[in-house]
């Protein structure tokens, strides 16, 4: 079955009209003959959205009970059952009560996508995993209820819904948003103005990057080689000197002029030896770019300005950014310098920018060669000047014959030229056509294939070997000098890997990215088997184009071992790439395994964790637990005695300790869950407005004679917090008990609160011995008691639950020293401020900035 498509509609606010035009694409489809029903949409009351429910088939919903309240959550089974071609799924990151089929509404989405349904849904900007720090420090307020980027990236469809914060605060004062009594509140809390515009510009900026990840996949999949100026992308040429830095800050000045801007240094590795590349400032240089917000590229190319046009269409670039070139004059005579080059070559689709700096015109710079390589080009003027060089000065002599020894002087100076420009063979070459010129026309006899003084024949060897042995020299240093600016490329590029591999940088596909930038592929693929039999499978993939499934299907394969190959498409390298890339496969297998054990240590952690707890939990069993069964046991044995006759203070006393012991397993019992709940992340708070006076007296009712042992100083005037009532009161309660029991007799704990800022914190003072600094962290680990000397009742829970509820309500609880001895526990809390998010009608449903 093909799976679903997922369409979504992305808000930077709730208010801007997501539901709305859901549900308008709804009518749309229905009038086109589409099977489409609503299988959970919310409308918070607002009349025009309600409306457009009208004529939609809404699939029954599920009612779940939680915490004494009725609650109705999407009904998958019956979706399911409904197999609609389309499900309109309203509020994506709503999280899903407790005993529901998923905890969270995005894993219903994808069953039903899974199930080839298509689903149309709506989420906030604030709402997506990644930017919980950004919004919260925008709006002061932390979203619980979350949905994975990769989920959101992944839809077939996102269409932004846009208002502007003026429009949109219109909206609200009109009360098409919220109710009349939470207008005034929102308007002047989260729905300012400035947070409005930057919500909306994290909204905007994050779809112009998923739109920009689909054009590069699309060019990449059409082959499109022309610049789209979509958005302004600089290339920065650095070449390892000195002057990097300032075409790197002069980039970022550019890149700040246009919005969504993006610095792109890279650096081009060449093969010429003529390089010098400096790797402490090519790291100085790829740290400043990326702390300015770019990224840092490494290419081998042999052609510097081709390697650098070629890089630069194909990110898309559309201005590049080079330096003035650092030779003297003179060494213009080698040919024009890399920036005028580019410049020339860029056509009209690229800007380049040539940038002054202190460094011009104080050494070499990289003139424009073609490589120590020879090519195609060069190899015919070194056979031009081999062959028709000996012609030209014969022509030359036959008008002024300087004698043979000069003559011979002028063959060898054309020799050695065919070596310096065409390398051995065009060489050898002149030489011999030369020795034939000079034996015809100077040699005596003249005109004659014959020598007749024997000294004459010596020269003419002697011309020969001369010219045979320089030509030979030449071509030797030219390979050596290639050789040599070979392994100077390969040990830059594998510096670079290392230097990754240091960094930590163990993504398989940033790896796999790496390789099919380095050397300018289509794709590259890390396969992999579980035997000689077994079908190849992807490990990872980048690029574009067909994935390969076989290394044979690849234009370069590098097995590494029996069932690993790294698979490139793209061109055929040369065999010397080969060695660099075996190093890239064999790092590749190592990040792979990398991500393996990590994995398989995070699930040893896990069950390490579980053993450690069971462990725990069995001795809390054989002690804290037993001991209060034992008691319960002995007294209900005696009360059950047929041979002693009880009087009715005994009797009394005999139940009180049933009661008493019945308790004290209720408490442990019930913290053992609570951490069991928050080891397993299944604590949902629901978060509501609360007085502080209403919550904390009732955490004192497992604590005896508490008018005795606790003295309370909660004001009446604070403001109200935003928590889950029952969780506070379970962490109170915890807080208090513990106090109580590590007091000494006589003296009274104090539960004081008082506001701070936005925050209102609750402190429970006791007289006790005191917590060590070094040791006020452990004290809050499950199963553990300061010094793990048991004292008392319990299995060392309490201080773990409290933290544990404290934080999924946002806040948090931290350990102190009493003035004059003992420990103050901390308890922080949000204050529930005129917020809208804190005021719903449905708090864990309703959308909120």
């Amino acid at each position: 079955m093909a799976r679903g498509k997922l369409r979504i509609y992305l808000g930077a606010a709730p208010g801007v009209g997501k539901t709305y035009a859901m549900l308008c694409e709804a009518h749309r489809r229905l009038e086109r003959g589409t099977d489409c029903v609503a299988a959970y949409v919310e409308h918070h009351g607002r009349q025009r959205t309600e409306e457009l429910l009208h004529g939609l088939e809404q699939t029954p919903r599920r009612e779940l009970e939680y915490r004494g309240g009725s609650f109705s959550e999407m009904d998958v089974d019956a979706v399911l059952a409904r197999a609609p071609q389309v499900a309109l799924v309203d509020e994506l990151a709503h999280a899903n009560i407790p005993g529901s089929r998923n905890v969270e509404r995005w894993q219903d989405v994808e069953e039903l996508l899974a199930a080839g349904v298509d689903v149309v849904s709506t989420v906030d900007i604030q709402h997506l995993e990644s930017l919980g720090d950004v919004v919260e420090s925008i709006t002061g307020a932390r979203q619980r209820e979350t949905v994975p980027d990769e989920f959101v990236w992944r839809a077939d469809e996102i269409e932004l819904v846009d208002m502007s914060p003026q429009a949109l605060r219109r909206r609200m004062a009109h009360g098409n948003v919220y109710r009349p009594d939470e207008v005034d509140a929102a308007l002047s809390n989260c729905f300012r103005p400035g947070n409005l515009t930057a919500l909306r510009e994290l909204a905007l900026l994050w779809v112009a990057d998923r739109a920009d990840a689909y054009l590069k996949q699309y060019r990449r999949d059409h082959r499109v080689s022309a610049i789209w100026g979509s958005r302004e992308r600089i290339v920065v040429g650095l070449t390892g000197g000195p002057e990097g830095h300032t075409l790197i800050r002069r980039a970022a000045r550019l890149a700040e002029k246009g919005a969504g801007g993006e610095v792109l240094a890279v650096h081009i590795a060449r093969g010429d030896g003529l390089t010098s590349a400096s790797p402490k400032e090519l790291a100085l240089q790829r740290t400043l770019v990326e702390d300015l917000g770019g990224t840092f590229h490494h290419v081998v190319g042999e052609d510097v300005p081709a390697a650098l046009l070629d890089f630069a269409r194909g990110v898309n670039a559309t201005q590049i950014v080079l330096g003035s070139s650092r030779r003297k004059t003179w060494q213009y005579v080698f040919g024009p310098g890399v920036g005028a080059t580019v410049a020339r070559e860029s056509g009209t689709d690229l800007d380049v920018h040539i940038v002054t700096h202190e460094e011009v015109a104080k050494g070499r710079g990289l003139p424009v060669a073609r490589g120590a390589r020879l090519g195609r080009t060069r190899i015919a003027w070194g056979w031009c000047v081999g062959v028709a060089g000996p012609a030209l000065a014969a022509l030359l002599l036959n008008t002024v014959h300087l004698g043979l020894a000069n003559d011979m002087l002028l063959f060898l100076a054309v020799t050695v030229a065919a070596a310096l420009v065409g390398g051995l063979l065009p060489a050898l070459a002149s030489a011999a056509v030369g020795s034939l010129l000079l034996n015809y026309f100077y040699t005596p006899p003249l005109h004659r294939w014959t020598i007749a003084d024997p000294k004459n024949f010596v020269a003419l060897v002697v011309f020969v070997g001369v010219a045979v042995s320089v030509a030979s020299v030449v071509d030797l240093a030219a390979r050596r000098t290639h050789q040599a600016a070979r392994l100077r490329a390969e040990s830059e590029i594998l510096s670079h890997l290392a230097g990754n591999v240091l960094r930590g940088e163990t993504s398989l596909e940033a790896l796999l990215e790496r390789v099919r930038e380095t050397f300018a592929m289509e794709s590259a693929a890390l396969l992999e088997r579980a035997d000689d039999r077994a079908p190849w499978t992807r490990a990872g993939h980048v690029g574009a184009g067909r994935p390969v499934e076989r290394p044979e299907e690849a234009d370069v394969d590098v097995p590494v071992g029996d069932h690993l190959a790294l698979a490139l498409t793209g061109r055929v390298l040369p065999a010397e790439d080969r060695r660099v890339l075996a190093a890239f496969a064999a790092q590749a297998v190592v990040v792979l395994d990398r991500r393996r054990l990590r994995e398989e240590a995070e699930q040893a952690r896990a069950l390490a964790e579980g053993n450690r707890i069971r462990t725990a939990l069995l001795a809390a069993v054989s002690h804290d637990l037993r001991t209060p069964l034992a008691g319960i046991k002995a007294a209900v044995s005696s009360l059950r005695s047929p041979d002693v006759a009880w009087s009715p203070e005994d009797r009394a006393e005999l139940l009180a300790g049933i009661e008493e012991g019945a308790d004290r397993l209720d408490h442990l019992v019930g913290n053992l869950l609570d951490m069991s709940r928050l080891q397993t992340g299944t604590v949902t708070p629901i978060i509501r407005e609360t007085d502080l006076d209403e919550v904390v007296p009732m955490a004192l009712g497992g604590v005896p004679e508490p008018e005795r042992s606790v003295e309370l100083d909660i004001p009446e005037t604070l403001p109200m917090v935003a928590v889950d009532p029952g969780l506070l009161e379970r962490s109170v309660a915890n807080l208090v008990e513990n106090a109580v029991k590590y007091s000494p007799a006589g003296a009274r704990v104090l539960v004081s609160a008082g506001a701070v800022s936005d925050r209102v914190e609750v402190r429970v003072v006791d007289r006790g011995p005191g917590v060590p600094d070094e040791a006020k962290e452990r004290i809050f680990a499950p199963f553990q008691r300061y010094g793990d000397a048991p004292r008392g009742t319990g299995v060392g829970l309490g201080l773990a639950v409290a933290r544990g509820f404290a934080e999924a309500m946002g806040g948090t609880l931290e350990a102190e020293d009493t003035p004059a001895g003992g420990l103050t526990m901390v308890l922080t809390l949000r204050a529930a401020g005129p917020r809208p998010e804190q005021q719903p009608v449905r708090p864990e449903r309703r959308t909120s900035c």
